[in-house]
């Protein structure tokens, strides 16, 4: 039907991949098989079961009336020759010729002798005796029914009664009767055990077409299954391989039916997919070139501009009262588009997957001392920190990341900020708690959004709204995260987790180059 592309660079499947492939779709192939099983079980069972119920009524019904009717003929032709008052030895003649016919049945016959005492005739001593009759057939045949006869007068006259019964797990036919107009009774035992043998091997034999039958259906579902499920996996695998981000994988289409057309539109699905993916990936790039770019042409002229600021603000004691205003507004917007400039750089180094890991032997306690020193937030910062905790980290991203978050719960939350150290197995957990009111819930699942402002009455506020998510692409490349939440005692906490251990990340030992040269000036910024 439809088979994957097998396209070059495609890694070999590994054993326990295909084995786990293999049980999800033998447990579906299983249940194909045990429906169809099933059904094909029912029918069998069915028609088997009809089958022999009609042909056992079929067997009894023919062997009865033969046996039956042959016994009735007889007791008309020989026992109704008898004389009224029978004596014992004309009983047993008549029974033994009776039982000599072509049905192989016993004979008992039981009539009055002349002297009025009742005698029985039996064709075989022992064999077949009045005790053996069931009662309730010896009641049926003695109770006299009351016929019409050919003048209309009422005569009583006596039937033909029967009945089955197993004795010993052998079934038998017994049959009674009486002679019309008085005369002697007989009744007849027939063994039906040759045809019970004969319905038990057709039992044998419809459940054996049985067993045949399901192991058909078996083997037809299995192959059923085979039909539908290769197809199938293949789509799986095809889909996998989508998902993995192999775009330009297709299925080979052959036939019309429902799993073709289904491959096609998995085909057709995937191209338009990949012309997407293709088209935002091409907009993504050239966007991002655009910010990078621009970031690059505006350093230059944002140096000169940063360089006649400084010297403005050494002179700004010396300006005219009404200029210097204006002076320390241009100095406070160039700082900040510089800030601006250096974070969208930073933004775009993650983005396009170019930041790399300077790694070192940090201790945790003097980094973070470094960082509030060099802010001058010793006074508003409680360190709790034991010496001696070290880490395999880039200590200047660190740097940024500490900043950020110290200065973000400085500006919003108010000192005294606490940031507090300690291990869990092998990750360094860094918290940093402020005083402040917290951080509204609807707020929280956006603090790591670019360009993020919480209030959004003061769009024109000191930070770009970058610090935060810098922050977190930091973490991320160290192979850490950072959560916001808000402390039960009130006040906004951040927590930094980071492995401890060497070789985190997705970094390596190598430097970002002359394009990173900038970024320390990021961290003297701290936003929400």
């Amino acid at each position: 039907m439809t088979s994957a592309q097998e396209g070059p660079g495609t890694p070999p499947r590994t054993w326990s991949r295909s084995l786990f492939t293999s049980l999800r779709l033998t447990s579906l192939r299983l249940r194909l098989v045990v429906v169809f099983s099933l059904i094909a079980l029912t029918a069998a069972v069915s028609a088997s079961g009809i089958a022999y119920w009609l042909n056992r009524e079929a067997v009894l019904t023919r062997t009865q009336d033969a046996a039956l009717g042959d016994f009735k003929e007889a007791m008309q032709d020989r026992v109704a020759a008898l004389p009224r008052q029978p004596t014992k030895d004309e009983l047993d003649r008549a029974a033994r010729n009776m039982a000599h016919g072509s049905q192989g049945y016993s004979v008992v016959l039981i009539g009055e002798n002349p002297d009025g005492r009742t005698v029985v005739g039996t064709s075989e001593l022992d064999a077949f005796t009045v005790d053996d009759v069931p009662a309730s057939l010896r009641k049926a045949v003695n109770k006299p029914v009351a016929e019409k006869s050919d003048d209309g007068a009422d005569e009583e006259t006596y039937r033909l009664f029967w009945q089955r019964e197993v004795e010993g797990g052998t079934p038998y036919l017994v049959g009674g009767t009486r002679v019309m107009g008085g005369g002697p009774t007989g009744y007849m035992l027939k063994s039906l055990e040759p045809e019970a043998k004969d319905l038990n091997s057709l039992a044998w034999s419809l459940g054996i077409a049985t067993a045949l039958a399901l192991i058909g259906a078996a083997l037809l579902a299995q192959a059923a299954a085979t039909t539908v499920l290769k197809p199938v996996h293949r789509l799986g695998v095809a889909a996998r391989r989508l998902g993995e981000g192999k775009l330009d994988t297709r299925l080979r289409v052959s036939g019309t039916d429902e799993l073709a057309e289904l491959s096609r539109t998995f085909n057709s699905t995937a191209a338009s997919l990949e012309k997407k993916v293709a088209d935002m990936s091409a907009r993504e790039e050239s966007s991002r070139r655009f910010v990078a770019d621009m970031s690059h042409e505006l350093r230059t002229p944002l140096t000169a501009i940063t360089a006649v600021t400084e010297v403005l603000e050494e002179e700004e004691d010396s300006l005219d009262p009404m200029i210097a205003p204006a002076v320390r507004l241009v100095v406070s917007e160039t700082r900040r588009l510089n800030d601006l400039v250096e974070n969208l750089m930073e933004v775009t180094r993650f983005d396009a997957g170019t930041a790399r890991l300077v790694l070192d032997d940090v201790d945790i306690a003097d980094q973070i001392t470094a960082c509030i020193d060099a802010r001058a937030w010793l006074d508003a910062v409680d360190l709790d920190a034991e010496r001696g905790i070290t880490a395999r980290l880039d200590p200047r991203r660190l740097d940024v990341i500490l900043a950020n978050l110290i200065g973000n719960a400085l500006k919003h939350g108010g000192s005294p900020v606490r940031v507090s150290v300690h291990q869990e197995g092998d990750e360094l957990v860094i918290s940093v708690r402020d005083q402040g009111p917290g951080i509204p819930e609807e707020v929280l699942p956006h603090v790591f959004d670019r360009f993020y402002k919480a209030s959004a009455s003061r769009p024109r506020s000191e930070g770009s709204g970058l610090g935060l998510s810098i922050a977190l692409e930091n973490a991320h490349i160290h192979g850490g995260e950072i959560t916001a939440a808000n402390s039960p005692g009130g006040g906004a906490v951040f927590t930094l987790r980071l492995p401890s251990g060497e070789g985190t990340g997705s970094g390596d030992d190598a430097g970002d180059g002359g394009d990173d040269g900038g970024t320390d000036q990021q961290a003297k910024k701290a936003d929400r």
